[in-house]
């Protein structure tokens, strides 16, 4: 039996017991839980609350009967606005205990629809012999084997409800037992299932899913190795993938495996917020680094700067080009491919100068090029990160080495009833 002190950065209830530091999944703080433990270290111990002696107010009943079994969410347990308060926390603690640093304003929460949000997702597939039947969904916790899931409801609802005909479909085909994972994309006017295929498929299999995707309106897109061999299969006349970013009036053909956010109407407000922040003006050359398919790049133009979105994939960088010309703003936006993640002062230079920077890098941050940053770089940054403790990291550099000032951070809440901490911040010289 402990009491529960505080959430760490994974969503764990954090104890000490003869001090060991012990995380515990399940237990919110406040509260005083019995647990097992299933790792130990010299220092810590990792564990599961078995029983909830003491209830926290911010505790409610998980919505999805998978809950605790199945590896996609671990904090439904713990009430909506509190999970953003807590990220909040987390997000506001790595600023001071890794970069040294406190924000001058705390920007208010991004947060919107908890269920149904995720526009984006890998399921995995699983002919299990012994049981003469398939599994389609995400893996257990800390386990290889996938849960036996007949709903999910961080899914949109149309598409939880093709769990289980995904599963009768998969039965049927020749290939059950070399069809390793669905992706689902979609887009305002089209649902799409990557299916990766180890296999050809045969006649029979090709009129299953040609029936399948009529009866519940989707489209296949068949994978048979790597990303680019990504084809579409049935229907071949259906509308191309896109989002859109109603407040600039920007619409974004993508393909199914390329990189958008999980949750679109949260990206709609953090691209709202972001552009509102780096307040980009004619005139202004602006720099949008590891810039994707131009998800700020297009606002940033269509305000009336000229921008240089920079990214380390080819394929994306023709897929903004492409984009820029759909939309009308191939005149202020330029694409180069270039590694972020070893540039220096020499390959930031040859960019040519920026008024101001938008930085959207992956979990790994953008240290290189934090450090190549000239004393002649932009006057504001804004910087939107997917991992509050890489932030930090690159936040003691602008601050303590490059002479910029944290004026505003804050959360956005992309992936509720998990662990994930998005967030933004602005740095000005």
């Amino acid at each position: 039996m402990t009491i529960i002190e505080s959430l760490d950065h994974e969503g764990r209830g954090v104890a000490h017991v003869e001090g060991k530091t012990i995380f515990i999944e399940g237990a919110l703080p406040g509260e005083t839980v019995e647990y097992s433990t299933f790792k130990k270290k010299p220092s810590y111990e990792q564990a599961t609350a078995t029983k909830i002696l003491k209830s926290s107010f911010m505790r409610v009943t998980p919505r999805c009967p998978n809950f605790g079994l199945c590896g996609g969410c671990s904090m439904q347990h713990m009430e909506a606005g509190a999970q953003v308060a807590a990220k909040q926390r987390v997000l506001e603690d790595n600023l001071w205990h890794i970069g040294k640093v406190r924000a001058e304003e705390i920007l208010p929460a991004i947060y919107g629809p908890p269920w149904g949000y995720r526009h984006r997702a890998r399921v995995s597939v699983k002919y299990v012999r012994k049981k003469e039947r398939v599994l389609v969904g995400f893996h257990e916790k800390r386990s290889s084997f996938i849960a036996d899931m007949e709903s999910c409801e961080v899914l949109p609802p149309r598409i939880s409800a093709l769990l289980m005909p995904l599963r009768a479909l998969v039965e049927q085909l020749s290939i059950r037992e070399r069809m390793p994972q669905v992706e689902v994309a979609l887009g305002q006017d089209v649902d799409v299932l990557v299916l990766r295929i180890m296999d050809p498929l045969n006649e029979q299999d090709e009129a299953l899913l040609r029936a399948f995707a009529d009866q519940h309106r989707v489209q296949f897109f068949l994978q048979s190795k790597g990303p680019d061999t990504v084809q579409p299969f049935y229907p071949l006349d259906a509308p191309e993938l896109n989002y859109t970013l109603p407040d600039f009036d920007i619409v974004m053909p993508f393909r199914p495996t390329e990189f958008t956010q999980v949750n679109p109407d949260i990206n709609r407000v953090l691209v709202r917020r972001a552009i509102n922040l780096l307040d980009p003006k004619p005139g202004e050359r602006i720099a949008d680094l590891f810039c994707g398919l131009g998800n700020f790049s297009l606002p940033i133009a269509r305000r009336g700067a000229d921008v240089v979105g920079v990214e380390g994939s080819a394929a994306l960088v023709r897929r903004a080009q492409a984009n820029a010309e759909y939309n009308g703003l191939s005149a202020r936006a330029r694409f180069v491919e270039a590694n972020l993640f070893e540039t220096d002062a020499i390959g930031l230079k040859k960019l040519g100068h920026f008024d101001k920077m938008l930085i959207d890098p992956p979990r790994d941050g953008a240290l290189e090029v934090i450090k190549a940053l000239a004393e002649d770089g932009p006057q504001r940054i804004v910087y939107v990160s997917c991992s509050p403790a890489t932030l930090a990291r690159d936040a003691e550099v602008l601050v303590h080495t490059k002479g910029y000032a944290l004026k505003a951070a804050g959360v956005v809440n992309m992936f509720p009833h998990t662990a994930h901490v998005e967030s933004i911040a602005l740095f000005e010289k």
